[in-house]
């Protein structure tokens, strides 16, 4: 069984490296790809993948069903990523995994412990903890955060929506700051 590691490794390593020196001429597009780590994959980073990606670690642009442990997006990149941590620059899909991180937007559902987006999310969260800079959307689970928001609603025990100012005063728009059970901003 460690001999079959061995060989597998070497060949991923071997091939990755075939494929990296082939992927800096020209942006490649893959039905699948096959990494341990993103520098050790069939295919490199720059490489886009249009199909399957299976991966302890991966790390592609990518419209694709990405089943790993670690799952890594880069650039515009959609479909559904299941696995222990998502994250991508800019995502549409589906995002299911313990942590999912978007540093900029995110278009679809996250589903997981944690779900953070930097940038703009709309959609649906369902988490324990979920953060959006701006939302337009659904937010369910026990803590949900939005520092700014034009339309969302959030359901759970401590909901907080940071754009909202005072208490009740601007009904039915938005309810408060700080909100146990709902709070919303339209």
């Amino acid at each position: 069984m460690k001999k079959l590691i061995v060989c597998l490794a070497a060949v991923l390593v071997s091939i990755g490296a075939m494929a990296e020196t082939k992927s800096l001429a020209t942006t490649d597009t893959k039905p699948f790809n096959l990494s341990i780590t993103p520098d050790i994959a069939i295919y490199g980073r720059n490489v886009m993948i249009e199909g399957l990606t299976l991966s302890i670690w991966g790390e592609n642009q990518q419209t694709s069903l990405a089943l790993g442990i670690v799952n890594g997006t880069t650039g515009n990149s959609a479909g559904l990523d299941w696995g222990c941590v998502n994250y991508a620059e800019n995502y549409k899909g589906v995002k299911w995994s313990f942590v999912n991180y978007t540093k900029q937007n995110t278009l679809g559902w996250d589903a997981g412990f944690v779900n953070y987006t930097g940038g703009t999310m709309r959609g649906l969260y369902t988490g324990a903890v979920n953060y959006v800079d701006h939302l337009k959307g659904l937010e369910f689970g026990f803590i949900n955060y939005v520092d700014n928001s034009d339309t969302g609603f959030q359901i759970g025990i401590i909901n907080i929506i940071h754009n909202n100012k005072s208490w009740f005063s601007d009904l039915p728009n938005s309810l408060a700051p700080v909100m146990i059970f709902v709070n919303w901003r339209f």
